[in-house]
């Protein structure tokens, strides 16, 4: 869905030009690098990103990516994405007899359709991000069940960008400077809601006599952000 930049650095390190089979599928958030991609009939780009160099395969340029190895440097936030940027039309509501309610279909274009381009993030500092662009598919990923999640936990990025707490989904390898390891690219903080009181959550209208209790009556939290510390980069 977003990033959402808390107390980030006090500013990106730049825009880049996408690589064209990722760039509009980034949710905001994920953990991307630089790579290189050769000069037509490699991705396609506006004038103005197709600056580069020459090797012996032929002329390259660069393009952010967010498939990473062990190698992968520099390491930056992507904060691109569909939903939660202030789309033209915001997102359905009603639908098929009305039932849409809340996450209906994002009704504007991404944010890098009209340039290309990844806004990157890379300075340390407080960052969150929705949980649909973790790693919430493992059986102990980042997501909120994962009781072993504690405040000031590794993080760590698979090999698609995602956010993980688990350092066995992560790239390993040895470095450059020959040290082996995974990358902790940051430490988790909390888990956050929406902080929207508008849709209303089970916890501010259940009974408070409820016949499972009072615990019951408040009901889980409907977390939708991980927050993070982003900017530790060391071996596991």
């Amino acid at each position: 869905m977003a990033l959402k930049l808390l107390q980030p650095g006090t500013q990106p390190l730049g825009q880049f030009d996408g690589y064209d089979s990722e760039v509009l599928t980034l949710k905001g958030g994920e953990v991307v690098t630089l790579t290189s991609t050769a000069i037509p009939p490699g991705d396609l780009a506006a004038a103005d990103s197709f600056d580069g160099y020459v090797q012996s395969s032929g002329q390259k340029r660069p393009v952010v990516t967010k498939t990473l190895d062990a190698y992968s440097r520099p390491l930056m936030l992507a904060d691109d994405g569909l939903s939660g940027y202030g789309t033209l039309f915001g997102s359905v509501v009603g639908g098929t007899v009305g039932q849409v309610v809340t996450g209906g279909a994002a009704l504007g274009p991404h944010t890098a359709t009209a340039s290309g381009k990844v806004t990157c993030w890379d300075k340390p500092g407080l960052y969150a991000v929705s949980l649909d662009a973790c790693d919430t598919n493992s059986t102990n990923g980042l997501q909120p069940t994962n009781t072993a999640l504690n405040t000031g936990a590794r993080l760590f990025y698979t090999t698609a960008g995602l956010l993980t707490p688990q350092s066995s989904l992560a790239p390993v390898g040895s470095t450059a400077d020959g040290s082996t390891g995974r990358t902790v690219c940051g430490r988790f903080v909390s888990f956050e809601t929406n902080g929207s009181l508008v849709s209303t959550p089970n916890r501010l209208v259940a009974a408070l006599n409820s016949p499972s209790g009072l615990v019951s009556a408040l009901g889980p939290r409907q977390f939708a952000f991980a927050t993070f510390f982003f900017g530790e980069l060391s071996k596991a």
